[in-house]
């Protein structure tokens, strides 16, 4: 239920509700808590996607994010072990708080070996359930997405007064760099490849590529996609230098996706990617990885109002004219108006017109901000994956020309 702030009493509320979550403008929503108990802070932003709760939650882009499903029904499949998106999958990498309309159901899937508000317990994640989330939905796209206090007590008693300061009182999300709280410790080798029906995940053995994974919140299904294609794949912490990097003597450079503002991450990291390109390293981010890449070429990023997050996003391929279904999740975006001479624009979403890919006309380096990987979502722009090991083929035989 959607309260306006003015009608709210002063101090402590009356025990009808075990969850609220307390926008920045003062808007208090009531509902039941699911999930962990205790009180979270983040940004709030809602996905249209009506399958893949389970990947969306532990996708490491949603951190420090508060997740509103559009989707009624969240849960009634469960969740399993196999469909976790952080790379470290004991962690709480993800979203911090799930925002859902109908109560969770019990799971009816023959994959599930969860219930969905059991396993959000164990990761610690807050919820609320009971909310009229088309309303929250509609609010978002007319006010922004606002910061939040989601907090859930089974004995529904809350300071909402002090919930509205506190609220009211969190940082932007412009400013703020993220992916020291999702990317990976030490190097890593990836072996896992696809998931197949009756087999589960794959374990390619022949390499053909060596690609470097910079990882600033990775997700498996990335890396599960080169793996399949012959590559050897090493995942570095977001924070390697260049020097690291080319002493791996990697065939091509991935260049991740994660959370937070990515210019406050290329405060750091722009001299690695900008050192990588200038090399003629063959280079394709993705989603933070080609906003930062932009950024480093000398482009600039904007925060959107609503951001894109969901399965169902329309987006033009500028060079084939092909309409792609793709899934998204980001809050920025590349404003193409600032990219220099030889970027070109490559990819454009049909909802907004917004930036969707890049390229380098005189260097073997692009991205895209939607993510080809479809976990979840449709598998259109799988392509991709083929178009950059394309490039680092046309960059062996330049050398060797």
């Amino acid at each position: 239920m959607l309260q306006d702030s003015t009608q709210q009493p002063a101090g402590w509320s009356e025990p009808t509700a075990t969850a609220l979550l307390v926008l920045a403008d003062g808007t208090v929503i009531e509902g039941s808590g699911i999930g962990a108990e205790g009180k979270r802070a983040g940004e709030v932003c809602f996905n249209t996607a009506m399958t893949g709760y389970e990947e969306i939650i532990t996708d490491p882009s949603y951190a420090g994010q508060i997740i509103t499903f559009t989707f009624p029904h969240i849960g009634n499949v469960g969740v399993n072990d196999e469909d976790i998106e952080a790379l470290n999958a004991a962690s709480g990498a993800g979203a911090v708080g799930v925002v859902v309309h109908a109560d969770i159901t019990g799971p009816a899937n023959w994959r599930a070996s969860r219930h969905l508000n059991d396993w959000l317990k164990a990761r610690g994640v807050v919820g609320i359930a009971g909310v009229d989330t088309r309303a929250l939905a509609a609010m978002t796209r007319e006010r922004g997405m606002q910061n939040a206090i989601l907090v859930h007590a089974p004995d529904g008693r809350f300071d909402v007064e002090a919930l509205k300061r506190e609220a009211a009182a969190l940082p932007s999300m412009a400013g703020l760099d993220l992916t020291g709280e999702v990317s990976a410790a030490q190097r890593m080798e990836w072996t896992e490849g696809v998931w197949t029906l009756g087999s589960g995940y794959g374990r390619p053995e022949q390499h053909k590529y060596h690609i470097v994974a910079m990882d600033f919140g990775v997700k498996r299904n990335i890396l599960r996609l080169f793996a399949d294609r012959g590559c050897k794949v090493t995942v570095v912490p977001g924070r390697a230098s260049l020097e690291e990097i080319l002493a791996l003597k990697p065939d091509g450079v991935f260049i991740s996706n994660g959370p937070g503002d990515p210019a406050a991450t290329c405060e750091w990291a722009a001299p690695v990617i900008a050192g990588l390109v200038e090399r003629r390293v063959p280079t394709f981010g993705i989603c933070l990885g080609h906003q930062m890449l932009a950024i480093a070429l000398g482009g600039r990023t904007v925060k959107m109002t609503q951001g894109h997050h969901g399965a169902n996003h329309p987006v033009q391929d500028l060079e084939t004219k092909k309409v792609e279904i793709v899934s998204m999740n980001h809050g920025f975006a590349v404003d193409p108006a600032s990219l220099p001479p030889n970027v070109k624009e490559t990819h454009r979403s049909l909802f907004d017109g917004s930036n969707c890919g890049i390229a380098v006309t005189d260097r073997p380096a692009f991205s895209v901000q939607h993510h080809p990987e479809a976990s979840p979502g449709p598998q259109d722009s799988h392509y991709l994956f083929d178009r950059f090991l394309a490039m680092i083929d046309g960059e062996r035989a330049r050398r060797q020309g």
